[in-house]
């Protein structure tokens, strides 16, 4: 309990005292309610209990309500009752949880309980896909297509899901191939204008072996407008999207014992990204985040096409005394960026003087191996252990061209322009290759104590290799100042412990009771050969190129109680985190460089609250709500007395989150269907002070209410369902960087989607 200081063991203490006297008060008087005066018999009607839902966050089956741990579990019929299509859909509904939307498809951030993601990061929590970890945080941010179920697990869960749990994990699993052959059709329209069409078909090819195929494909103009484009044979909007998304399952399970389950998917995005505006220097509204009067203005439209391409196999052998399992993961991504550079003006309108254009181009293969060995779950003492390989294999390269006013800009990939003063000549260009090998061992074991009493001990050992090769040819490097020489390369391995004990008491059948205490761990990397050099001449502080490993610190407590005869879960804790080694964001303008410092010591506490209740038969009501108060606690460096004690970057004070839903039948088979849904974003910090850039004290964006509905009619057979989001059309920014950057969100959008099953 050192982690703790007095004050914040008193304020622990004393919330959870309050809560289990107030769930213990609601608990007794649910009681008091189910149950009938004279025969003692519960009076509540089953059909109006909430659903059991089954997690796997211990990567075992269990109630959602005896994980020691906060868990937001979305199943099918939640995905499909909110519309959820992609990660923001359910990550803005989960309490201490946001989603920074900003950039490019493949860049954007997961914030959860104050532990963030910065660009070229690895991401802040494990992100798994049937059992197999997704390591390019590029590949995140595509469409969810045939999702069974999504589960959120908050808090650090390296010993369980890896290096990148340090904030916790999010488990997506996909829908199995059926018994029966069966599938369904939607086509829909939205104001883009646009629409989608997807299909699903399931079922058995022989007795063994069965097969299910999904595909989606999704074309709109975008609903962003760029005021000044000069490209006139694309669409004016800065945001359009072509996306194609397909997979296949093959299940063979020639017996009880032994299953095999093999995954192909591939993603193709066209769409565009940078469109950033850039206010006036020195005007009020140039560090202000809540600006939003400035339309985007570019005169190079740019694209972002982005490939991934997936392939996973999972193998199953039940030995009775355990069960072994094997998981193969495959998975490339390949995307260039290309668009106007800073300030993002039109041509001639430049505010640093002359006119520019950039491109990014990354590609990244990656290889994964789990060998795991299961307990099984009935017995007192119940254990996981297994193994762990990820080799990488990444190129990234950035430039900078001189713009001219045709409005197109030239993608460079691995081989640059020459250096010219001529129309698209090429000004900067870095290029890095890197090669990557990670190994894990862990072990889990969970023991009754008592029948009331669990307590779980787990560890996991990380070891994580990169080697880095500069790629950029040596007159670039000597007109940028940037010592070294094609050829050189930079190694370094990062490795740590992750251990984790959690202690678990049921009170009652309803009301169980844990803490926790657990060791997150991310690795580092490398900036871009020559970050170092241009980031002092820039005035930046811990920015290196090598950036350093984080390591976080976690103590949890916390309840999860049903109430009023099943008809309420409502579950809490309470946190604290030593953060060491967290990263914060430089865009370097000299060289179009994105790369990560870090902050030596940052601390976050706060609390959870969520509620799901069934109101009556029809109607449901869910509610959610996080804190997160976070402060920067060492940060070396002449920026080291106004950085201490500030906010940490891209956290927001807290999140609320509500949704109601009513299913009603109406005639033959046939029901309304209503849903409201409303994501309240609290005061968010997006960056540190950096006095470097005019930017001393940073201005928090205001929260954000964003409000959806849908509506609509549906049976067995069929659905048509009509839509908003953001439906009071508010107009807000997604994310801001230090220079100025802006990113807008997305304005009101609506569309009707029509379904049939078959």
């Amino acid at each position: 309990m050192m982690l703790f200081g007095q004050g914040i063991r008193c304020r622990v203490a004393r919330g959870l005292l309050c809560s289990s006297a107030l769930v213990g008060s609601l608990l007794g008087t649910a009681q008091a309610r189910a149950q009938d005066p004279d025969t003692g018999a519960v009076a509540a009607n089953d059909s109006a209990m909430l659903e059991t839902i089954t997690v796997t966050a211990r990567q075992r089956k269990e109630d959602i309500q005896k994980v020691p741990a906060q868990v937001t579990a979305f199943t099918a019929d939640t995905i499909a009752s909110k519309g959820i299509e992609t990660p923001s859909d359910f990550l803005n509904a989960v309490p201490n949880v946001t989603f920074v939307a900003t950039q490019n498809a493949g860049t954007s951030f997961i914030v959860i309980r104050g532990i963030s993601q910065a660009r070229n990061s690895e991401p802040s929590a494990a992100i798994v896909v049937d059992g197999v970890p997704m390591t390019q945080p590029a590949e995140f941010n595509q469409e969810l297509l045939d999702i069974q179920q999504i589960e959120v697990l908050k808090g650090p869960q390296g010993a369980l899901y890896g290096r990148n749990a340090i904030g916790g994990a999010i488990l997506i699993t996909t829908k199995q191939p059926t018994d029966t052959w069966e599938g369904h059709f939607t086509a829909g329209y939205e104001d883009g204008p646009g629409g989608k069409v997807q299909g699903v078909v399931s079922g058995p090819v022989t007795d063994t072996l069965k097969i299910r195929a999904a595909a989606s494909y999704f074309n709109t103009d975008g609903h962003l407008d760029n005021i000044d484009t000069k490209d006139q044979s694309a669409a004016r909007n800065a945001d359009p999207v072509k996306d194609f998304n397909a997979r296949v399952s093959f299940l063979y399970d020639p017996s009880d014992a032994f299953s095999a389950d093999l995954r192909l998917s591939m993603d193709q995005l066209l769409t565009r990204g940078l469109y950033y505006i850039v206010p006036p220097f020195g005007s009020p509204n140039f560090n202000n985040p809540n600006f939003t009067g400035q339309p985007i203005n570019l005169n190079n439209s740019g694209k972002d096409d982005r490939n991934i391409y997936d392939a996973a196999l999972k193998l199953n052998y039940d030995a009775g005394f355990g069960t072994f399992t094997s998981i193969t993961g495959y998975s490339t991504v390949r995307e260039i960026l290309t668009g106007d550079g800073y300030s993002f003006d039109p041509f001639s309108q430049s505010k640093v003087n002359f006119d520019y254009s950039q491109s990014q181009f990354l590609t990244a293969k990656t290889f994964s191996q789990e060998l795991r060995f299961t307990s099984p779950s009935d017995s007192h003492v119940r254990w996981i252990t297994g193994a762990e390989i990820f080799s990488t294999d990444r190129f990234i390269s950035t430039g900078n061209m001189y713009d001219i006013a045709d409005g197109g800009v030239t993608p460079i990939y691995r081989t640059p322009n020459s250096p010219a003063f001529g129309p698209h000549g090429q000004i900067s260009f870095l290029s890095d290759s890197q090669k990557q090998f990670a190994w894990a061992a862990y072990f889990d074991a969970s023991a009754n104590l008592t029948e009331a009493l669990e307590l779980s001990l787990n560890i996991r050992y990380d070891n994580d290799h990169r080697k880095n090769t500069t790629d950029t040819p040596q007159i670039f490097l000597t007109m940028a100042g940037i010592p070294g020489a094609t050829g050189d390369t930079r190694a370094h391995t990062w490795s740590a412990f992750q251990p984790q004990a959690i202690l678990r008491y049921q009170v009652t059948d309803n009301l169980n009771l844990y803490t926790s205490w657990s060791r997150g761990f991310r690795s580092g990397g490398f900036n871009q050969t020559g970050v170092a050099t241009a980031a002092t001449a820039a005035g930046f502080d811990n920015v290196s190129d090598m950036f350093n490993a984080e390591t976080a610190n976690t103590w949890e407590v916390g309840f999860k109680s049903s109430l009023f005869g099943d008809r309420l879960n409502l579950n809490g804790s309470l946190y604290t985190t030593q953060d060491h080694g967290d990263y914060y964001f430089v865009f370097l303008a000299s060289n179009s460089t994105q790369n990560l410092g870090n902050i030596q010591g940052t601390r976050f506490q706060g609390f959870d609250l969520d509620a799901t209740a069934r109101l009556t038969d029809d109607l449901t009501f869910n509610a959610g709500f996080g804190y997160t108060d976070s402060k920067i606690t060492k940060f070396p460096g002449a920026s080291s007395a106004l950085v201490v004690g500030s906010k940490a970057p891209l956290v927001s004070d807290y999140t609320a989150n509500f949704g109601l839903q009513y299913l009603h039948p109406l005639w033959d088979g046939v029901s309304a269907v209503i849903r409201l849904d409303d994501n309240v974003i609290g005061p968010t910090t997006f960056v540190i002070p950096v006095p470097a850039a005019g930017e001393p004290a940073p201005i928090a964006r205001d929260p954000v209410n964003l409000f959806d509905l849908r509506a609509g009619l549906q049976s067995q057979s069929w659905k048509i369902i009509v839509w908003s989001k953001n439906l009071f059309d508010k107009r807000y920014n997604t994310e801001y960087s230090t220079g100025g950057f802006i990113f807008k969100g997305e304005p009101r959008t609506w569309g009707i989607d029509l379904t049939k099953n078959f």
